[in-house]
């Protein structure tokens, strides 16, 4: 019996393929779980509209995160924070900050855990970041961190 799997199945296959299975695994396991459908016309010609559908918005999200990544990198981002009288911050700078000033600067949500600092920023002064904005789009971050 041909299947074609709506989710990664161990021993199987991966999401979105079709395979050949027993015909009890399929029909008794399988289909009823809702991991597969028969692979049928109709669920054929569907699955690769979905396939599709699913390569052209990756296309387009590396395609946004390549502008992105120009933006980023063309400019700098001033982080204001509370600091003493030789300039040692009160508290650090976390990723969340720098998320924050990206959205503000640039209109753009950026994942917290996606940036990277090459070390806690505890002075202010000049820094740079490491953020992961899509599968192989990395860009680097000047940062200006400032006394408030």
């Amino acid at each position: 019996m041909k299947v074609i799997l709506l989710d990664s199945v161990h021993g199987v296959g991966k999401k979105g393929e079709m395979y050949e299975v027993r015909d009890g695994y399929g029909r008794n396991y399988l289909i009823p779980k809702g991991l597969a459908l028969p692979a049928t016309k109709g669920n054929i010609t569907k699955a690769s509209e979905k396939a599709k559908a699913i390569i052209q918005k990756r296309e387009r999200n590396v395609k946004t995160a390549a502008e992105l990544k120009e933006r980023l990198e063309q400019g700098t981002l001033a982080i204001k924070k509370k600091a003493g009288l030789d300039g040692k911050l009160f508290g650090s700078v976390t990723t969340k900050d720098v998320a924050d000033a990206i959205k503000a600067t640039f209109g753009m949500d950026v994942d917290k855990r996606g940036i990277k600092l090459d070390e806690s920023i505890k002075m202010t002064g000049s820094f740079t970041a490491d953020v992961h904005l899509e599968a192989g789009v990395n860009a680097q971050v000047k940062l200006e961190i400032e006394a408030e």
